[in-house]
């Protein structure tokens, strides 16, 4: 007896619908033929002990399996649950009252027949949605993301047997809701994190206002103990709440990591911090079977890297093409994915190997060949496509001793919300810009226009800096949003002249 059970496949960020064919007939063996990786030819052994200990069997007759598409690659033990139900169904030792087509059916099988979660719940949902299923069937861990698709009946099952009586209709399981509103406010994971407790570094706080407002790369050079860290951390408490459409492209990013489960919808922007020591594949995604990496992770968030110098380089240099591109592909011999990558990268670094910066007749300082030699880690390629560089000097006694808090997070935010308002309507027609930071050519041209006295100056700052055509892009984007906080429709020169000033690395009298 033939039988078709319906599941599905995670390719990239993406899901595909995947069709569990069971025949069994006369003879003995069990064959399992479809591109399956090892952990879906080992769910054999995981399912013949479940159904044994749920009161069914493994027929001892010949059993053939197909995934299908054939030609496609299919890892993960999230099979487990649609090869069980398509044997006993195939075998008749249930028979289904409710159509069992009408179902996406995923999830691990324990050996005691209780299901563990899966990864990729979300894409999984919304391409059920999208194929025009009733309703999914998945374990209960993943119930909340996959819930996030409306018009979809999600039903979380702790066992097969669950799945079994559901089918039979000896019980009714009630579909489970997804109340946006019951989600938590993006803002309360930052308070802890608010800018009101840096004392001091007016200007650094001003620069990554900045920053926020128009999705900018920014870097923070400076001695350690400066505050570097402090700050970079309470950047995600400025940034404007994501909307819902960045929720769940973020969300799909995570889940496909299993990093969602009982999350829901992720409504916070994230803020990644990886370790120095990170790879190249960590950093940017890879492997056999090709994973997101730190920066798909940060996609519509921060990317922090701290010590930025400590990064092995290889690993830095792998991140051009995403922060320019805004999304990292991953080629193999048989197959390419892309993932999205449009993140705010947000470095530290100290000056120098002693941390601090060249002081002449300093003994116990490093020399400026030292500092030039530390600096050159960094590649000039990659310090271009960092809009803001800005120098973070020691708070001194009289601002840490102050008692009076700083300004708050909430009223910096309100100040970036209202720009961010600015560019939301300034780019409704053009699709996938949302921010300054992501102006094409064309839109530099037609919303960057500048006067006589604007053109001189950053002409000046060109010839006398050496700058590229990339940094001049990048300082005209940086104006564009400082024009936008102060609610200018034209840049004006003190914009560019302060969008200039942010171009620290650039200038050779910084090591002097």
């Amino acid at each position: 007896m033939l039988t078709k059970i319906f599941s599905s496949s995670v390719f990239g960020i993406e899901a595909l619908p995947i069709t569990v064919e069971v025949n069994i007939d006369n003879g003995v063996g069990y064959h399992l033929v479809g591109l399956a990786d090892n952990a879906i030819k080992e769910s054999s052994y995981r399912i013949a002990a479940a159904l044994s200990n749920i009161g069914y069997r493994l027929p001892g007759k010949r059993i053939t399996i197909n995934l299908a598409p054939a030609n496609m690659r299919k890892e993960g033990s999230a099979y487990d649950l649609p090869i069980a139900i398509g044997i006993l169904i195939a075998s008749a030792q249930i028979k289904p009252q409710k159509n069992e087509a009408d179902y996406i059916i995923m999830g691990e099988l324990s050996l005691d027949g209780t299901l563990q979660s899966i990864n990729g719940a979300l894409p999984i949902a919304i391409k059920a949605k999208e194929e025009g299923f009733k309703g999914i069937i998945l374990p209960k861990e993943n119930q909340k993301e996959a819930a996030v698709v409306k018009g979809l009946e999600v039903y979380g099952v702790e066992t097969i047997k669950q799945v079994i009586d559901f089918f039979e209709e000896k019980v009714i399981l009630e579909p489970f809701v997804f109340y946006f509103e019951n989600q938590a406010d993006s803002t309360n994971e930052f308070l802890d994190c608010d800018f009101k407790d840096v004392k001091g570094q007016e200007s650094i706080k001003r620069a990554m206002e900045i920053a926020a407002a128009g999705g900018h790369n920014i870097i923070l050079i400076g001695p350690p103990g400066s505050g570097k860290t402090m700050l970079a951390k309470r950047l995600a408490s400025i940034l404007p709440p994501m909307t819902l459409e960045e929720s769940l492209e973020t969300t799909k990013i995570h889940s496909v990591v299993g990093k969602v489960k009982d999350a829901g919808l992720i409504r916070n922007r994230p803020f990644r911090n990886p370790h120095h020591t990170a790879s190249s594949v960590a950093l940017v995604g890879g492997g056999s079977y090709p994973q997101p990496g730190e920066i798909s992770l940060a996609h519509n968030g921060v990317l922090f890297l701290d010590e930025l110098p400590e990064f092995k380089r290889e690993v830095l240099e792998v991140m051009r093409q995403p922060l320019e591109e805004r999304e990292v592909t991953i080629s193999r011999a048989k197959f390419t994915i892309t993932y999205p990558s449009s993140f705010m990268l947000v470095a530290s670094m100290n000056p120098s190997p002693s941390g601090n910066f060249y002081e002449p007749g300093n003994m116990m300082q490093s020399t400026k060949a030292e500092m030039q030699r530390y600096m050159n880690k960094i590649s000039g390629p990659l310090l271009d496509r960092i809009d803001i560089h800005i120098e973070v000097n020691p708070v001194p006694f009289e601002k840490l001793s102050d008692k009076q808090l700083a300004e708050p997070s909430s009223t910096i935010r309100m100040r970036v919300l209202k720009a961010r308002d600015i560019q939301s309507k300034r780019y409704v027609n053009n699709n996938g810009i949302h921010y300054n930071a992501q102006m094409t050519v064309s839109l530099l041209r037609e919303y960057c226009a500048l006067d006589d006295a604007s053109l001189n100056l950053l002409k000046n700052a060109m010839e006398k800096l050496n700058l590229s055509a990339r940094a001049y892009d990048r300082i005209l984007k940086v104006a564009r949003t400082i024009a936008d906080l102060d609610q200018q429709e034209k840049i004006q020169p003190y914009h560019i002249a302060e969008a200039i000033q942010y171009r620290s690395l650039d200038r050779e009298e910084w090591f002097n």
